[in-house]
């Protein structure tokens, strides 16, 4: 029986929601979306869909499935849908290794490329201090992946994982922003810089990561 598309609740300019794209697209499941605007994020609609009011949140209609937190979501894609474990490891130690680079993502990167971002771009007074805190920490999560894959092209099992894909979006974003010295990452992280642009080059990625900034262009232009 074929797959009814999961509707993926999403922001074009967020990095998690296009975790899920690339997942998506990735193991081929079917999905729409909801762009929803900051406006409505905190109203009693989605409230209902995610008590946090943040993006991502799924409903999947294959088994009446309501969750956000994006992290949680991609385990359960990988456990629903990909039953061969081709994305995943589905026991053994790897297991959990694998595990806590996909925590690491959700605690040690993208909550602080956010503020690197925040204190960068958005915040109401100028603070130096605090934007080089964030900026030297994209620096240390760079070095802690360099330092992992020494001698290997994947954080986990010698494969691509929801472990390695989870990192692209932010990592995509966050070498574009105003600060950050991207020659000296490439010449600090080779390993880093090299693992990055391997996942860039997945058909999956690519796709996804063009439809984003696609939709970004086009929003910059109706403002």
């Amino acid at each position: 029986m074929s797959l009814k598309p999961i509707h993926l609740y999403t922001h074009a300019g967020g990095p998690n929601p296009w975790k899920l794209a690339i997942l998506l697209s990735t193991l081929q499941i079917p999905y729409t979306q909801t762009f929803v605007p900051f406006s409505d994020i905190k109203k009693p609609e989605y409230l209902a869909i995610c008590p946090n009011g943040r993006v991502p949140a799924i409903v999947d209609p294959n088994t009446n499935v309501t969750m956000w937190e994006s992290g949680a979501i991609m385990e359960y894609l990988v456990e629903t849908y990909d039953k061969e474990g081709e994305y995943w490891v589905k026991e053994g130690g790897e297991r959990w290794v694998g595990k806590s680079w996909l925590f690491f993502q959700m605690s040690g990167q993208g909550p602080y490329f956010g503020q690197a971002i925040w204190f960068t771009r958005y915040h109401s007074e100028k603070i130096d201090s605090a934007k080089l805190r964030y900026i030297n920490e994209i620096y240390r999560v760079f070095s802690v992946l360099d330092t992992a894959l020494e001698g290997k092209s994947y954080l986990v099992a010698e494969k691509c994982t929801i472990a390695d894909l989870s990192f692209i979006p932010w990592n995509y974003h966050i070498l574009r922003l105003e600060g950050v010295d991207v020659a000296m990452v490439e010449k600090s992280y080779p390993r880093f810089w090299e693992w990055h642009h391997r996942l860039l080059e997945r058909e999956a990625v690519k796709k996804v990561m063009s439809e984003r900034e696609g939709i970004m262009a086009e929003e910059a232009r109706g403002k």
